[in-house]
């Protein structure tokens, strides 16, 4: 989810958005055009017209080899070619026109010729490349929309909004993970931000999701949800220990919630060593108690035996319950001062009240960490806002 002010951002900070080496080209596009050709053509008129104002005994027009070297690097094979063909034929028309003894003569004919056969080698190569990248980049998208899924408008009855940043911008999903899962027992959301980042970490949030799908479905308690979840944590970190994998000691932190048709002005909420959500309304923002349950994954290391321990909370009408990954509350400055959410959100809040909908205050926690951090991220960046549907 992202609105005009958001691609802003994004085009203003390119590593924390969608862009990669794939598209550098787009920069060279008006009103949808290529300009690419452009750059090259300019050299060659520039070197020609150098050539001839200058006097007879200097003669620049052997550049023209860099001519279809600039157009390899920025021009697609076809443009290329044109160019590897065009300065050759403009050396011979500029230096036949002068006296013999003023001509450069074939040497530099040949050098032309030959630069012009390098540039288009060169240029294979680089689009060979640039279509291995769209293909991977199209596999990581794949992938991103295989874990974390599209969610439709008012799915599982509640208003919502999110918007994910990777870290890892080649692999384009990371550790973060987030759902929505309704069913007949109710409706249940899931946040979490699996420990370290890029495809290691994507492999432990599929297995969660997974999991998350099936139990928030068919369990009636939430707490039996969230012992599955945890259940599973432990086996994956099992299989990646029988593999040797020497990253298998992940753990992850999560919020779960459950909204039930029983309770309409409630939520249970279960906290996983994540930071506690944010209840944002009319009346201002308030924060969940950060809870004691350990991160998935180590429960054994807890005191506490049985399931974790449910926190029902009351909610007003038109309450949003916002919900981040460190890659927002861990969002640093250039003076290393920590992203200021809660006093950023209530500000926002006393000065527009529509603040509180679900897609204003993911596009305000976004931008405000993408500005905070001049779009330098260091970890994922996830924000979730839901609330029901009234």
């Amino acid at each position: 989810m992202s609105g005009d002010g958001g691609r802003r951002l994004l085009d203003r900070y390119p590593r924390a958005g969608r862009r990669d080496a794939v598209h550098r080209h787009e920069l060279l596009r008006i009103r949808g055009r290529s300009v690419a050709w452009i750059p090259p053509l300019i050299l060659l008129l520039a070197i020609v017209a150098v050539d001839y104002q200058t006097p007879r005994d200097f003669r620049i027009i052997s550049w023209l080899v860099l001519v279809p070297g600039i157009a390899a690097a920025i021009c697609g094979l076809r443009g290329t070619v044109v160019y590897a063909v065009l300065a050759p034929a403009v050396y011979l028309l500029a230096d036949t026109a002068l006296p013999d003894q003023y001509q450069a003569g074939m040497a530099d004919f040949v050098l032309a010729a030959l630069g012009g056969i390098l540039a288009m080698a060169a240029c294979a190569v680089r689009v060979r490349g640039e279509r291995r990248m769209v293909h991977m980049r199209d596999i990581a998208d794949a992938t991103r929309r295989t874990v974390l899924r599209p969610l439709p408008p008012g799915f599982g009855g509640l208003d919502h909004a999110y918007v994910h940043l990777a870290a890892d911008t080649d692999a384009r999903v990371g550790g973060d993970f987030y759902d929505i899962q309704p069913g007949p027992h109710g409706t249940r959301v899931l946040l979490g931000d699996v420990q370290g980042k890029g495809l290691a970490a994507v492999d432990v949030a599929a297995a969660l999701l997974g999991t998350f799908r099936e139990a928030g479905y068919h369990e009636a308690d939430l707490c039996t949800v969230a012992e599955r979840l945890e259940i599973r944590m432990i086996r994956h970190r099992a299989r990646l220990a029988a593999l040797g994998d020497p990253e298998g000691d992940r753990f992850a932190t999560a919020v779960l919630l459950g909204f039930t048709d029983d309770a309409p002005d409630t939520v249970d909420v279960i906290v996983f060593g994540h930071d506690p959500p944010l209840i944002v309304g009319p009346r201002g923002v308030r924060a969940l108690p950060p809870g004691d349950t350990l991160p998935l994954g180590l429960a054994e290391l807890g005191l506490r035996a049985g399931p974790p321990p449910v926190n029902r909370v009351p909610l007003e009408p038109g309450e949003t319950l916002l919900m981040t990954t460190d890659g927002v509350t861990e969002a640093r400055d250039r003076h290393g001062v920590f992203y200021p959410l809660g006093d950023e959100v209530a500000g926002a809040l006393s000065a527009d009240p529509r603040a509180v909908e679900p897609r204003r205050l993911v596009a305000l926690v976004r931008d405000g960490t993408l500005r905070h951090c001049g779009g330098r991220l260091a970890d994922d960046t996830t924000v979730f806002a839901v609330r029901r549907l009234r």
